[in-house]
């Protein structure tokens, strides 16, 4: 078994890129659109590109499950649903790493705790810090919600623009993208879900 587990990593660690061959990577897509990656304004940018990606993708390092561990159960006994709206999201679209830009609305109904407000942004932020589509990471923020909390119901919208289809392919400037996913009690109450929606559009 040991033998096993130093093979995988011996595997993992031969399978890590450097920075230095990221940078490497990024003068040849210089070179590929056309650019001089050695003229005084690009001389930096495969740097500054690694730098970007790290923030970008920081997501795939971090455990959104560790952010909702801390609850707090003294509330009185508040069972009423929790809602934050207007969570601004920044990801990037799994097929073009194009980004994807918009609003994130998140509801829960507690079962005795609850867990502090800007936890859930960070959840928002954790899963939206990766390469995504729409419609999963509105699905896995709200499962990873409704399971950590033990929640009664959770409900979970995005609009978003994807500029994959602003900025090539069908530009279509205008055109936003809404993604909904209710569990629990919004999805067996509907009057659960149309208190929710009102909410966030008012």
């Amino acid at each position: 078994m040991k033998l096993v587990k130093d093979i995988d990593k011996t595997l993992k660690d031969s399978e890590k890129v450097s920075e230095k061959e990221i940078e490497e990577a990024f003068v040849k897509i210089i070179k590929w659109i056309g650019e001089d990656p050695s003229r005084e304004g690009l001389l930096s940018t495969p740097k500054r590109l690694v730098k970007a990606f790290r923030e970008y993708f920081k997501g795939y390092s971090e455990d959104p499950k560790k952010i909702l561990e801390k609850t707090f159960g003294d509330v009185l006994g508040y069972d009423d649903m929790v809602i934050q709206k207007n969570i601004s999201l920044q990801s990037h679209c799994e097929h073009h790493m194009a980004p994807i830009i918009g609003v994130a609305h998140i509801a829960y109904i507690p079962n005795k705790r609850v867990v502090g407000l800007s936890k859930l942004a960070r959840v928002v932020e954790v899963f939206s810090k990766r390469l995504q589509t729409q419609e999963r990471l509105t699905m896995q923020i709200a499962n990873t919600l409704m399971q950590e909390l033990n929640a009664k119901g959770v409900a979970v919208s995005i609009d978003a623009t994807h500029q994959c289809m602003t900025m090539r392919g069908i530009k279509k400037e205008q055109a936003t993208t809404v993604t909904n996913y209710y569990l629990g009690q919004f999805k067996e109450d509907l009057s659960y879900q149309n208190r929710y929606l009102r909410f966030i559009t008012k």
